[in-house]
């Protein structure tokens, strides 16, 4: 946001703790109607460090040590140590898929396991939508399941939505804090950086009730105190210009994922080529990918990491491939679950993905030649 004279020497200076007053205000005016209900900028909205300020914020002002934090595997690898670090105990819940999975929709949880995660000592869940790393956007019936157990057991829900724009049609983003009853004991997380294609920002912000944002609020001020005036200013910018053609095409919000969506067709059908099962994603920018069916084996070379460690390592020397291991999205129970699956993400400028295309091109005619030889 261009600015001059007293204004700009204003934004050298810190702002409120909360949230710069044109962020708060700017961001209650789109979730408002997101959410269901009018948000007090100034009570219900709380500007962080990230997305990740906002996680820890909320676990460390209401885990306590016993405390369990329902998680749904596998999730953003972050969540497992920051409840630990409050003293309190992940209890995963998987998603499973079902057999010869190829979209994301066919990640689902079993309602028995699901029921089964929650207790008396249950603080909270994490619900991550769009979900990293599958890609998967919960149903309400989904939703609804999961709510209806928050409030059996008095939990609050934390709602990482930080990929809340990147949804691919015909696909809809349903807000857990819309669902009934759950206002209350829903916490919203957004982030500028997933927003905007933002991410070296670090901003990021949580929506909720007065209570709990006030709470928050608290430890945010003992820790960081503040965010940079300045990046909240430009956000602010950004969020009132997208607001005014939110239902326009050129919206960076609904422009985003249409030009994402032929990335991904384009990837999932490269990988396809070579033999692999991509696991096309509902949202979000990453791609599962089920390399079982190749058959590969890797020799144990004393590191103790498991064969999707070393099947991601294969790819980055041999074949110039960076992708990541899926395995540490999950708890050390179901570990074994991520065995054959690896993450490709897709969010690249295209020459990027041609080159990627011309390696696994290589990929599949030395494949080829070593079955025929």
């Amino acid at each position: 946001a261009a600015t001059t004279g007293d204004k700009s020497k204003q934004l050298n200076q810190y702002t409120r703790s909360q949230g710069h007053p044109r962020l708060v205000n700017a961001l209650a005016n789109l979730y408002s109607p997101l959410v269901g209900k009018k948000v007090d900028p100034m009570s219900e909205v709380l500007v962080t460090v990230g997305a990740y300020g906002s996680l820890f914020n909320a676990v460390q002002a209401f885990v306590n040590p016993g405390d369990e934090v329902v998680l749904i595997e596998p999730f953003f690898d972050c969540y497992d140590p920051m409840v630990k670090m409050a003293g309190g105990k992940p209890v995963g819940v998987p998603l499973r898929p079902r057999p010869g999975a190829t979209s994301s929709r066919e990640w689902t949880l079993d309602p028995a396991e699901l029921e089964a995660a929650f207790s008396s000592k249950t603080k909270m869940i994490i619900v991550n939508c769009p979900h990293n790393p599958t890609g998967k956007v919960f149903s309400r019936e989904e939703l609804e399941m999961i709510a209806e157990l928050c409030k059996k057991h008095d939990a609050l829900c934390i709602s990482d939505d930080v990929y809340e724009w990147l949804v691919y049609q015909p696909n809809k983003m349903i807000k857990m804090a819309t669902l009934p009853g759950m206002e209350e004991r829903t916490i919203t997380i957004g982030s500028a950086g997933k927003t905007f294609s933002l991410t070296g920002w670090k901003l990021g912000w949580s929506v909720g009730p007065a209570p709990l944002i006030k709470c928050m609020s608290t430890v945010h001020g003992q820790s960081i105190y503040t965010c940079p005036t300045v990046l909240q200013e430009a956000v602010a910018h950004g969020l009132e210009v997208e607001m005014e053609r939110l239902n326009s095409k050129d919206c960076y919000f609904n422009s985003l994922p249409a030009e994402l969506m032929h990335k991904r067709e384009w990837l999932a059908q490269s990988l396809r080529d070579i033999g692999l099962v991509p696991v096309v994603p509902e949202g979000c920018y990453f791609m599962l990918v089920d390399t079982s069916p190749l058959g590969m084996h890797f020799e144990d070379d004393g590191s103790g990491r498991s064969y999707d460690y070393r099947m991601v390592y294969w790819l980055t020397e041999s074949k110039g491939l960076a992708t990541i291991p899926v395995s540490p999205f999950y708890t050390d129970e179901h570990k074994h679950l991520a065995a054959k699956f690896i993450r490709f993400c897709f969010c690249k400028e295209d020459s990027t993905l041609e080159k990627a295309a011309a390696k696994l091109k290589e990929w599949k005619e030395s494949l080829s030649g070593s079955s025929s030889s």
